[in-house]
């Protein structure tokens, strides 16, 4: 009998244990959003677009880490593909882009707390150059005229020459 009571113990006190670890594992504390950033997230999904030479453009958009960030995955027919972080930081939107060009632009909004739908990046720093002139994207315009509709314009800048890409997509249904 006692054989039979120690093992009923540990086998009560092994699954309050499991079910306690369960528990933490999948509780986290909520996410701080803001209603722009909230607009950004809406945009998870599938878009297809052309760029301004006519090529097919496609770009996904899918949350990660827990709400925290909303991960784009930009693809040009016959080209790198590109991948830009979006997160919060306080009330600016950031925008950390890994470039095809090899290197890490950081950009982000003034103050974004309220969604407007048009979101301005500017330059913040840049990762991963040689040189400081070297070429890397110093700006991101983004804007969302409705649910299924979003105009991403580049701007690119090289030893001092700066140009513009203007992209415009669909939602994929």
């Amino acid at each position: 009998m006692r054989r039979f009571t120690l093992t009923l113990g540990l086998l009560v006190g092994f699954s309050l244990m499991l079910s306690a670890n369960g528990a933490n594992a999948q509780t986290h504390p909520a996410v701080r959003t803001t209603p722009a950033f909230d607009q950004f997230k809406a945009l998870a999904g599938e878009w297809n677009g052309k760029d301004p030479e006519g090529r097919a453009v496609t770009v996904s958009y899918k949350l990660v880490s827990n709400g925290s960030a909303m991960m784009e995955w930009l693809q040009t027919l016959n080209e790198p593909e590109m991948v830009t972080m979006y997160s919060l930081d306080g009330d600016h939107i950031v925008a950390e882009h890994y470039c095809s060009a090899g290197n890490q632009p950081v950009m982000q909004t003034p103050s974004a707390s309220t969604a407007t739908g048009n979101y301005e990046f500017t330059f913040v720093r840049v990762g991963g150059t040689a040189s400081p002139g070297e070429g890397h994207m110093t700006g991101l315009s983004v804007s969302m005229p409705d649910k299924d509709h979003l105009v991403q314009v580049w701007t690119f800048e090289d030893h001092g020459k700066s140009m513009s890409h203007t992209l415009k997509f669909t939602r994929k249904t």
